[in-house]
């Protein structure tokens, strides 16, 4: 703008600016323009998950060799890399920012309505994989391969993952727990090993003798008589382990006060910088989701033949998911909160469609943060609660699909499974869907837990490799969506208490800028302003009454009730 009417000033008046001149008061956006800048992200997001289907489909009849594959996926295989690489800070910074945030209180109420949540939906979903799958009976016996039946191989037990889900839960030692997570094998007896080895020898000097068959079923027989239970660590972030860590630390941080106060300033800042981070990546969008979703189709050997055989139990999952994600949520998101369930739903296609891309509900952990605090105004104190704990633990999807896949294995083998064998898959699809890894096809590997509780061939489970890289996409937006509506659900319950948290730190405030009564003192003779401030400052002297803060916001809300 230009200098002032010197006329119009000495007057006393001023005229306004000329409409020539320039204003820094950015322009406001209508009508398309409004919309394409609103939903800019979410249409490059899409624009990638197209491209990469329509590129993928396209150069299957090329037969390009696996060098040309592998180069068509490195892309993807960066954008993964790096959104991956943001998890392990993510988590860490949200939960210990997000919990110390809450006071001890408020974090078991939170945690004890996340977890009745999440294991209500889980189990929720386990009931109508199972009703699906007897409704629509997509096992085929003619599709079994007797070839796969030759061989067997030690099942995983229910148990052995029960416990191996504490073991991970309560690391003994952090920094181990961010690269390695503990799982139980079976091993040769060490005592046993030196008649292991004379057997091996009796079998070289059978050999000879042309007892080769005996001998064989000598060694099976020690082999079954020597396997014992050994805890070892695999590749891979524990990253339940870190997660009950930070809870923990979190919420002990929030009971100091004033003194904690610069670790969760620093944490905070910490998420603040790799939400910006999440930003800037988002821009790879098109390019790393095409690429992986190209790959994936064109590494596949023979897509329609797959297709074709195994098309009903693909309908059967697509249909759980359809029905959980359109009726079951949204009418869970209606009667808690409120609200229209479908413009929550619009707001999370993005992370959605990430996280059908990237087949992992951690790896589109950022977006979802992204979406739910800057598009939908989550209160960040539930999101940075409720979505790392989510990610590890709500698997709905997961839930959904073991409780289809083992009875349709068993379909295939002729099995008729009574009560009890539904009641056994019921039980375990869920406590191994809450066990399951936040990565792709984990659940392959807890279906071997639930098949081996009902007795069915384990070894069918090779059949699903061919259509898992397809369905384990499904059935991760379940799981994704699943974390989010927990985190509606839990903020709508817990807004009492986030009110009475608000109210509580403003009465703080105001509390603690002037003398421990709350009354404004002047200064003694011979002291500072700055000994002044530090003695007011006094947050062990300063007792807020929480009780006296609820009535008030309880009284507030029934004010505002009765003018409306």
């Amino acid at each position: 703008m230009g200098p002032p009417n010197v006329t119009a000033a000495m007057h006393g008046t001023e005229l306004p600016p000329k409409t020539t001149e320039r204003s820094d008061a950015p322009l406001e956006l209508t009508g398309y323009r409004k919309w394409l800048s609103d939903n800019l992200m979410l249409l490059v997001t899409l624009s990638g998950v197209l491209l990469g289907v329509l590129l993928g489909l396209s150069l299957r009849p090329l037969q390009l060799h696996g060098d040309s594959i592998m180069l068509i996926s490195y892309p993807g295989e960066l954008f993964m890399r790096v959104l991956k690489l943001m998890i392990l800070p993510l988590v860490i910074s949200s939960l210990i920012a997000g919990s110390a945030s809450l006071n001890a209180k408020m974090n078991g109420k939170i945690a004890l309505r996340t977890l009745i949540y999440f294991a209500s939906t889980s189990l929720f979903n386990a009931a109508l994989g199972i009703a699906l799958v007897l409704l629509i009976h997509p096992g085929n016996p003619d599709l079994h391969n007797a070839d796969d039946r030759a061989t067997d191989r030690k099942a995983v037990k229910l148990l052995d993952s029960l416990l191996d889900l504490g073991r991970n839960v309560f690391p003994d030692n952090l920094f181990q727990a961010s690269i390695q997570q503990a799982h139980t094998v079976y091993l040769p007896k060490p005592s046993m090993l030196r008649s292991l080895n004379e057997t091996l020898n009796d079998t070289a000097v059978a050999l000879l003798n042309g007892g080769v068959e005996a001998q064989r079923q000598r060694l099976e027989e020690i082999e079954e008589v020597v396997l014992v239970r050994d805890v070892q660590y695999r590749s891979g972030t524990n990253t339940l382990g870190i997660v009950f860590f930070c809870l923990v630390f979190g919420t002990f941080l929030g009971t100091i006060g004033q003194k904690g106060q610069v670790v969760v300033d620093f944490f905070a800042a910490v998420f603040e910088v790799i939400m910006k981070m999440v930003t800037c990546v988002m821009w790879m969008t098109p390019l790393g989701i095409s690429s992986v979703i190209a790959g994936k189709i064109l590494s596949v050997d023979n897509l329609s033949l797959v297709m074709a055989q195994l098309i009903w139990f693909i309908i059967t999952v697509a249909i759980g998911v359809v029905i959980y994600q359109f009726i079951v949520m949204q009418a869970i998101y209606f009667v808690f909160v409120r609200r229209n369930p479908f413009k929550f739903y619009k707001g999370l296609i993005e992370p959605m469609l990430t996280a059908f891309a990237t087949a992992s509900t951690a790896a589109a952990l950022p977006i979802t943060f992204r979406c739910m605090n800057e598009k939908l105004r989550m209160d960040p104190r539930i999101t940075r609660f409720v979505l790392p704990i989510g990610c590890n633990i709500n698997m709905d999807g997961t839930a959904l699909f073991i409780s289809v896949a083992s009875i349709f294995i068993a379909q295939m083998s002729g099995m008729v499974l009574g009560f009890g064998e539904l009641l056994t898959v019921l039980l375990t699809s869920t406590a191994a869907s809450m066990s399951s890894a936040s990565v792709p096809s984990a659940a392959l590997v807890l279906l071997l837990v639930v098949l081996s509780a009902i007795d069915a061939p384990v070894q069918d489970v090779t059949l699903l490799f061919a259509v898992d890289w397809f369905v384990d996409r499904i059935r991760t937006t379940n799981n994704m969506l699943g974390d989010c509506y927990a985190a509606a659900v839990v903020e709508e319950l817990s807004r009492k208490e986030l009110m009475a948290l608000d109210a509580a730190a403003v009465n703080y405030q105001d509390l603690t800028v002037g003398t421990p009564n709350g009354h404004h003192g002047g200064l003694l003779e011979g002291q500072t302003e700055l000994e002044a401030s530090s003695k007011s400052v006094m947050s062990d002297a300063v007792v807020v009454d929480m009780s006296a803060v609820m009535n008030n916001v309880n009284l507030q809300q029934e004010h505002s009730n009765r003018r409306v």
